[in-house]
């Protein structure tokens, strides 16, 4: 790609089997399970910076692939989808794998194996070089990203980071990332109410914006002024794969945000519709959300009237 980057994604890539069980459970009284498994690139990172190029936008992806037959698939993906690959390092214990046991709801249960994201570290040079430019920086949490966040701060870009299913908002892990955030971003999936978690971060730094997906339960945002709860987005489509969702709510709401000025609860509303969009398809024929898409189902939504910020 010859032109700069809008947006850069940081983090996680990398190969995952979804594991679609044709009944309710799995039946542990015997040895072995009928199912229906498939392959495709996801993970956090996949899944942002595919949805960023679906959207139009201009991305570049920092992330790791083991030098395998995965990585090259990995590779083959991204320079499909216009993706600038550049910023792609070898991670000697191979491409990161996730295994997914997919329920009919499409809820999951996720198996992550990371490979050597705790003890790699990039090249910060050739990593600056491709986030030269960018006016966003969304990071997810491998342990070497952390060291790409001063770099995204010294080049003035917005940051996000994605926290996904926080337990403890005073986990040390996630520390660096909450500490250089401009917008944050995490599941509910493992609190009744993300009210105490969301009261916490603003405690720490009460500039931020956080984006709470809480799936079913719709989704909530939290600034300085306090905490909106959102319902889901009426729209009609199944529920079919949960994967990806928090992605394009994220990623939804990034565009349209940072990048086209939209008020946060438009931007919101756009995130969402991003999210079920990818949540009405099974992988690997998963097709993310378009602008067109994004600006159809608003226009749903708001009863016929003009989406805000146009087609």
């Amino acid at each position: 790609m010859s032109a700069r980057p809008e947006v850069v994604v940081v983090g996680n890539i990398g190969i995952d089997t979804n594991i679609y069980l044709h009944g309710e459970s799995i039946d542990w009284s015997v040895e072995g399970n009928f199912t229906h498994n498939t392959d495709s690139v996801g993970q956090a990172g996949g899944y942002a910076s595919r949805g960023y190029a679906a959207l139009g936008r201009r991305t570049a992806f920092v992330g790791t692939v083991g030098d395998d037959v995965l990585g090259r698939h990995i590779r083959e993906v991204l320079a499909a989808e216009g993706i600038d690959a550049r910023g792609l390092f070898i991670d000697p214990a191979g491409t990161a794998r996730s295994a997914n046991i997919m329920f009919p709801d499409g809820s999951r249960r996720n198996f992550y194996d990371a490979k050597g994201h705790m003890e790699l570290a990039p090249d910060l040079d050739a990593c600056r070089a491709a986030m030269a430019g960018a006016r966003l920086c969304h990071f997810n949490l491998p342990n070497w990203a952390r060291r790409l966040l001063p770099i995204a701060k010294e080049l003035g870009a917005t940051i996000a980071c994605d926290l996904q299913d926080v337990i403890d908002p005073l986990d040390p892990y996630r520390r660096d990332f909450i500490a250089a955030a401009d917008f944050l971003f995490f599941s509910a999936a493992n609190h009744a109410s993300p009210e105490p978690v969301c009261a916490a971060f603003l405690r720490e730094r009460p500039d931020l914006v956080v984006v709470v997906g809480m799936g079913a339960r719709g989704c909530a945002l939290a600034t300085r002024d306090g905490l909106r709860h959102f319902p889901p987005a009426a729209l009609d489509l199944p529920v079919v794969d949960t994967n990806g969702a928090g992605d394009g709510l994220a990623v939804g709401f990034l565009v349209s945000h940072v990048l086209e000025g939209l008020p946060l609860e438009d931007a919101l509303r756009r995130g969402q519709i991003a999210a079920r969009v990818a949540c009405a398809q099974r992988a690997p024929k998963r097709r993310l959300a378009s602008r067109e898409d994004l600006v159809r189902h608003e226009r749903a939504l708001l009863g016929g009237a003009g989406a805000p910020g146009g087609a």
